[in-house]
């Protein structure tokens, strides 16, 4: 009876992840075509594709900029949907903008009394324009969630990671199950000097 229940794990562990991934696939593309109600299926899903690569094409333009830029302008002025607007455009460009905010993963010395350490991405590597010359914003994700806490430090105890930031994210939010790269090795030094 133990065999039979270790080789249900075993295969739970094999079944639910391809199956959970392909749901949410399935869902969001019966979603996204379902918003304009087109007869052919698939259809809705590949023109919602098309339309944004289109956007986001024009975007890149010179010309258009100055329209985006209008439009920032005008939202600014209203304040609830100034505070969704930018920190949605914030975040999405923290992953996948021009302006990426999570691609220095680093290791933190939470004090200089504990060996324990955190890994996070620095978001800023000065905070000199809040009147906290040598600290450092890092952001800790949290592990099977979409949440996150965002600490100040001393940037004397952050210490860079030598590790491309996707594999760091995949650590962290699968609490440290996935494995980072083992080529992979955290570097000695800081952007503001050694580590502590």
């Amino acid at each position: 009876m133990r065999r039979l229940l270790n080789y249900f794990l075993r295969g739970l562990v094999l079944v639910a992840p391809l199956a959970i991934t392909l749901y949410v696939c399935w869902v969001v593309f019966v979603r996204i075509d379902g918003w304009l109600g087109l007869p052919v299926p698939g259809l809705g899903f590949v023109l919602t594709i098309v339309l944004i690569t289109v956007i986001g094409f024009l975007g890149s333009n010179l010309i258009t900029r100055g329209m985006v830029a209008i439009v920032d302008q005008a939202v600014s002025r209203l304040p609830f949907v100034r505070l969704l607007y930018t920190s949605t455009k914030d975040l999405l460009n923290a992953f996948v903008g021009e302006k990426r905010r999570f691609d220095k993963p680093v290791l933190v010395r939470l004090s200089m009394q504990s060996e324990a350490r955190m890994v996070g991405f620095v978001t800023q590597e000065s905070l000199d324009r809040l009147g906290l010359p040598g600290y450092s914003s890092v952001y800790f994700p949290q592990s099977y969630n979409f949440a996150g806490n965002l600490v100040v430090f001393p940037s004397s105890h952050v210490q860079p990671l030598d590790a491309p930031s996707a594999d760091i994210m995949a650590f962290i939010v699968s609490g440290g199950v996935t494995g980072v790269p083992a080529s992979r090795a955290a570097s000695s030094g800081v952007s503001r000097g050694q580590s502590p």
